[in-house]
């Protein structure tokens, strides 16, 4: 018999899904950093986002051995009920639960009103995930408010403790449940580094562009294609990433119907989390003027493969420009980010070789002097 401590893990999507992005690489690197020392439990959907099928050849409703050996519910929409987490929380009796999400009242809210009514005594953990951001709570504001008014009235801000994945995150949790509420800062458990990329070919004046993101306001697709109208270099954008809006994608199809003949859009739509390091690689440049993230995976991931970002100042990666391993500048200076551009598509085959080169060592440095394990350890004790 196990004498692991267990961890039960509430997510919407988790693996296979990819749709939500973000989100699902964090709980996935969670469980494949914390398996060996717990035994971990996730309780998830049996689709991914706005799919209208489960994933096909998973059992579900019931619990299963996922791929890094946690075990894992795959609940059908009517098994994501008051009645099935109840069952299970007292089936499996955790030491701790893990809560993925600020706004999620299958995922979030039902664990923590059954939990406490329960009078369970275990510790719970909740990871906001970057929703308490002001440009992420902007949207449904007035729904949003009234969530988080409830979780105060009902006491949980005061029965939880808050996993913030940066400084920013901390302050947006303190601003909303108090200068008291209980937060730890950690960030969020990356994939490890890959092998030495290789470098793409590059020539003067020609430059390629990834974006990865869903296509949504908050990612600001359409500031990007603002900004490449007024470019002169020639450019070719690839954006992958799930279309939430149909009527903010048509938005954004206007604007490239306006662009000059040097730029060219290319939409590749959603691609499997698995396939995204292929497809970036073959771009000189990753780029995302996001309004907010709380880490930023597909950042991080285009980083460790050597590739210079452009990004906003909206991010926990910062400095960029001094280590050669991108830029992060302000969405008030769209100009800025042309320039940007020009500077990158200017690079010769040598001076780009070198960015990739001072990118990597940045991503090296950055892991190198920071312990997630033991912080998490400490959390989850």
């Amino acid at each position: 018999m196990s004498m692991k401590k267990k961890i039960l893990l509430f997510a919407d999507w988790y693996a296979p899904g990819y749709k939500a992005g973000g989100p699902i690489r964090s709980c996935v690197n969670f469980v494949y950093h914390m398996q060996g020392d717990y035994e971990v439990y996730v309780f998830t959907s049996d689709r991914d986002l706005n799919a209208p099928e489960p994933y096909e050849g998973i059992p579900v409703n019931q619990w299963i051995i996922g791929a890094l050996g946690e075990k894992v519910f795959y609940g059908s929409p009517e098994q994501q009920d008051w009645r099935t987490i109840r069952r299970e929380l007292k089936a499996i009796a955790p030491d701790y639960i893990y809560l993925n999400s600020m706004f999620s009242l299958k995922f979030t809210i039902f664990p923590l009103l059954i939990s406490t009514l329960r009078r369970w005594k275990g510790k719970i953990i909740l990871s906001p995930r970057g929703m308490l951001r002001s440009s992420a709570v902007q949207f449904k504001p007035g729904k949003k408010k009234i969530f988080l008014n409830s979780f105060r009235f009902l006491g949980f801000s005061k029965r939880i403790y808050f996993l913030a994945s940066d400084e920013t995150e901390v302050n947006d949790v303190r601003r909303y449940f108090g200068p008291a509420t209980r937060v730890k800062q950690i960030p969020n458990f990356p994939a490890g580094l890959p092998a030495q990329p290789v470098i793409t070919e590059k020539k003067k004046g020609d430059l390629s562009l990834i974006f990865i993101g869903r296509v949504h306001p908050i990612k600001n697709p359409d500031y990007l294609l603002n900004v490449l109208k007024d470019v002169t270099a020639d450019v070719r954008l690839t954006i992958v990433g799930s279309l939430e809006d149909q009527n903010f994608w048509q938005l954004c199809e206007e604007m490239v119907r306006t662009l000059p003949a040097n730029i060219s859009v290319t939409y590749a739509g959603e691609i499997p989390n698995d396939q995204l390091p292929d497809i970036t690689a073959r771009h000189h440049i990753f780029v995302l003027p996001t309004r907010g993230e709380n880490f930023g995976h597909a950042i991080f991931e285009a980083l460790t493969l050597g590739k210079p970002v452009l990004i906003s100042d909206q991010t926990p990666w910062r400095n960029l420009i001094s280590r050669r391993a991108g830029w992060d500048l302000p969405l008030d200076q769209p100009d800025a980010f042309r320039q940007a551009i020009e500077q990158a598509a200017g690079f010769g085959q040598q001076e780009y070789t070198e960015w990739c080169q001072a990118t990597r060592k940045y991503m090296e440095d950055y892991l190198a002097q920071l312990n997630w394990k033991e912080e998490y350890l400490k959390l989850f004790s």
